[in-house]
């Protein structure tokens, strides 16, 4: 997949999607600064707000929402290409934000990079130590207080062994501990500092762990076909009632005469008890190419919640479509939502999104049209 795709930049609010029958969106288009002169090494992969009039998105840009306008602000070493970016992000108040991710992609030293926003600029700050032969990647962030925040991710070891990577700030420090090798890390979420969610996958399986207070724990998660499962994004709105969402595969190897399975909608929910698998919509497949993918989630309430990432073209061109799902309290559906670049080689990737307030929804990505950056966003609905 091409580095644009992943990185480029769009940011909607609840919305459109191109190749179904639209509705008419609630989005209007919001103007933004580039922060970088390459218009598709903008991207963004993840938004979190304090209030309304605090929001921040985050990506291989960083540009914030004072409740008017967007204003671009540097973070160190984040260059707008593709050799850094910021994957991680909690926006704890107007003079108190943190992001993190990795750079020195492609050198003999990537390396993590944690970064702490004091109300007027982002600066790197001292983040867990590790060794030489360690390669840390965070991949996600969340907040329980100002001295309660987690980090998740996954920590190489000596290029060989994959640990499960958690990082905590307790209001003076971040430690890190590394666990037992269960994959990758992709997203974190807190509903009290005492039930703490983190998904992911190793090889072709979904995984979780819970944090009761204490410690992490594994926790099972079911899975979908053969082929590979994966778990991107989840959002824990009570110990009963957790949600995550991503993709899997119904087999290994493709059908004779295929190169591809095509990937579907994953959706899985936790009762309390365990995780089972909720059935999801996908765009077609018509094809072996037209896969589904689910990348993040956000909630506006229980009964109120918007799932995203993209589908590619049934064409097998790779064109990508931005992919809409809603769960209204009873199922999920497709919705419709706004596919900004058109023409060939598009591409509209939703990464994450943010709720500051009931109807007022962010959901930042990527998109390759033609223009350097892109802002969609709807209050009420």
């Amino acid at each position: 997949m091409k580095a644009s795709y992943v990185r480029a930049m769009v940011i909607l609010g609840l919305t459109s999607v191109s190749g179904l029958i639209c509705a008419q969106s609630i989005f209007q288009v919001v103007p933004t600064p580039n922060l970088h002169p390459n218009p598709y090494q903008n991207g963004l992969q993840r938004a979190a707000a304090s209030s309304p009039s605090d929001v921040w998105a985050v990506g291989q840009s960083t540009i914030h929402y004072d409740g008017t306008t967007w204003t671009a602000f540097p973070a160190p070493g984040i260059h707008g290409d593709n050799t850094s970016y910021l994957d991680a992000l909690v926006d704890i108040s107007p003079t108190e934000a943190w992001a993190a991710g990795v750079v020195g992609i492609g050198t003999a030293t990537p390396n993590q990079v944690i970064e702490r926003w004091d109300g007027t600029k982002w600066s790197v700050y001292p983040g867990p130590k590790f060794s030489a032969s360690q390669q840390p990647s965070i991949w996600d962030m969340t907040a329980v207080s100002a001295n309660d925040i987690w980090a998740v991710g996954s920590l190489l070891v000596d290029n060989e062994s994959l640990d499960a990577l958690y990082e905590h700030w307790d209001g003076t420090a971040w430690t890190a501990t590394a666990g037992r090798l269960y994959g990758f890390f992709r997203a974190v979420s807190a509903d009290a500092s005492t039930d703490i969610w983190a998904v992911g996958y190793n090889g072709n399986v979904t995984f979780s762990e819970h944090y009761d207070g204490a410690g992490w724990t594994l926790v099972r998660t079911p899975n979908v076909g053969s082929g590979p499962n994966s778990l991107e994004a989840v959002v824990a709105l009570a110990p009963d009632n957790v949600w995550a969402v991503g993709y899997s595969t119904a087999t290994l190897q493709p059908p004779p005469g295929q190169y591809d399975v095509p990937t579907k909608t994953l959706i899985e929910h936790y009762d309390g008890t365990s995780w089972s698998v909720v059935p999801s919509p996908n765009v077609g497949p018509k094809t072996q190419y037209q896969s589904n993918r689910l990348l993040g989630i956000t909630a506006v309430s229980a009964n109120d919640i918007w799932a995203f990432g993209s589908y590619f073209a049934a064409s097998g061109s790779e064109d990508q479509i931005t992919l809409l799902l809603h769960w209204d309290g009873t199922s999920w559906s497709l919705a419709s939502c706004p596919n900004p670049a058109t023409g060939s080689l598009q591409s509209n990737i939703l990464w994450g999104g943010v709720v500051p307030s009931p109807g007022n929804v962010w959901i930042v990505g990527d998109s390759e049209a033609g223009i350097e950056t892109l802002v969609l966003h709807a209050t009420g609905g």
